[in-house]
């Protein structure tokens, strides 16, 4: 009876898009203790949006917003194309990038119209020198507001700061209540900083946050909390979730 139940759930679970490697994986389920959720795409909707823009040693929000998104061109983490969609939002011209270079967990970097821009997250503007004195106040203010910030520094000085905000998933916080009622720890994994991982967690209703984890450390991190004796289902929607 054992093979025909396997072969029943695993052609069920394909039917509602859940492909299963290996019988084991079915038997090794009933022991799981912790889920870990990644926050964009899982959590959130994965499509963020540009919700304010701060101004430093910069006179211009649209030449800001131009700039910001000639560099992001070639990326293609959704933060980028949100701020290469605010740009065509605001029917901005983008000028092409030279010397396009992607720092996993960080940010972007390139040449625009003879200007070296950065555009990423703090730790990214921390590695390159950059001041951020002037915007510590208003970094916070974001951040509380589950926002994650994108910092933009032109010829080794801050010149903005773009908040990117997504929304929660309809069916999240109902979820996350589920695998509670299941006696499930969940656990919350993000590259974003504290502060914003921390307003998005509270808000479904996580156990605990892993934050400011780049890429390459998830597994690291699923491993860890195996190593304390839980059993953890990972929970991803992009290629960064999964072991290599």
């Amino acid at each position: 009876a054992t093979p025909t139940a396997v072969m029943v759930g695993t052609g069920k679970g394909a039917e509602l898009g859940i492909l299963i490697k290996k019988s084991e994986s079915l038997e090794r389920a009933g022991d799981i203790t912790t889920v870990v959720l990644d926050k964009t795409g899982t959590i959130t909707r994965g499509q963020p949006a540009v919700t304010r823009v701060y101004l430093y040693h910069f006179k211009d929000e649209d030449d800001l917003i131009r700039l910001a998104a000639s560099v992001e061109k070639g990326s293609e983490h959704p933060l980028g194309e949100a701020i290469t969609a605010e740009a065509n939002a605001r029917g901005l011209s983008l000028s092409e990038p030279l010397g396009f270079n992607a720092i996993a967990g960080h940010g972007v970097k390139a040449e625009v119209e003879n200007k070296q821009i950065l555009v990423g997250n703090r730790r990214l503007m921390e590695k390159e020198g950059i001041d951020l004195s002037g915007a510590k106040d208003d970094l916070k203010i974001l951040e509380n507001q589950a926002n994650t910030v994108l910092l933009v520094a032109i010829d080794d000085q801050l010149a903005g700061m773009i908040g990117v905000a997504d929304t929660i998933k309809e069916g999240s916080r109902k979820a996350i209540e589920n695998l509670h009622n299941m006696d499930l720890e969940v656990v919350m994994v993000t590259g974003d900083n504290h502060r914003t991982a921390s307003a998005i967690g509270k808000e479904v209703g996580v156990d605990s946050i892993l934050a400011e984890v780049l890429p390459g450390e998830k597994a690291a991190q699923v491993k860890k909390l195996q190593s304390e004796g839980r059993v953890v289902a990972m929970v991803g929607d992009g290629i960064n979730d999964a072991p290599a």
